[in-house]
């Protein structure tokens, strides 16, 4: 029986690609002198920040993690809610169900890029790269965040966007549903319990 949805943020709830995007792109340039197409970037999105820059060989790690996380937040008139996606969510926290978060940003990144959208009341556990050892793919926080909820893997299913979000998932023994719109394509995703096209559709699922 269906106890908890758990929810990724960036390209999920929120629709983050082009801050995310540019505001790398940016940082590169000024950190690293170097310049790439936000094509050449497009793999950063729904990987933990520092994973993206450990890919790209930038050796000062920690300086340029953060001034990418504050050079995102010059980039915020770039992020929405997506279409009925705030309807949904209210919807589903009016059902018996307990809703909550399992992202890669970190604490001080929801704080600043989510909180502001004031949905975070609405979900009963809000697990960040902040919170966990280890990152998605591997399961760890999303095993975190059903322990807090008290809910079994079984009885959850995890909505996201990345293949980190869907191998994330399957190991931790949660259904798994693709949110389309973050997405843009199923290519990679056969192993999804569930294909949802837009928001709404999650409604169908529970």
């Amino acid at each position: 029986m269906l106890q908890a949805i758990i929810f990724d943020v960036d390209g999920t709830i929120l629709d983050t690609e082009q801050a995310i995007l540019q505001s790398l792109q940016r940082t590169l340039r000024e950190e690293t002198e170097k310049e790439y197409a936000l094509d050449e970037l497009r793999f950063a999105l729904g990987i933990p920040g520092k994973d993206t820059l450990r890919q790209l060989n930038v050796d000062d790690l920690e300086t340029v993690h953060q001034k990418w996380s504050a050079a995102v937040l010059d980039f915020s008139q770039e992020v929405s809610v997506f279409s009925n996606m705030e309807a949904v969510i209210q919807s589903l926290a009016s059902k018996p169900l307990q809703l909550g978060i399992v992202t890669s940003k970190t604490r001080q990144e929801v704080t600043d890029e989510f909180d502001p959208f004031e949905l975070s009341n609405y979900f009963t556990q809000i697990i960040s790269a902040s919170d966990t050892v280890q990152h998605k793919p591997h399961p760890e926080p999303l095993i975190t965040c059903l322990e807090l909820l008290q809910v079994a893997p079984e009885d959850a299913i995890y909505i996201g966007d990345s293949i980190y979000d869907l191998q994330c998932a399957k190991q931790a023994g949660v259904k798994f549903a693709l949110a389309l719109w973050g997405a843009k394509t199923t290519k990679g995703y056969e192993e999804a319990d569930y294909v949802l096209q837009e928001p709404t559709d999650i409604l169908t699922i529970i």
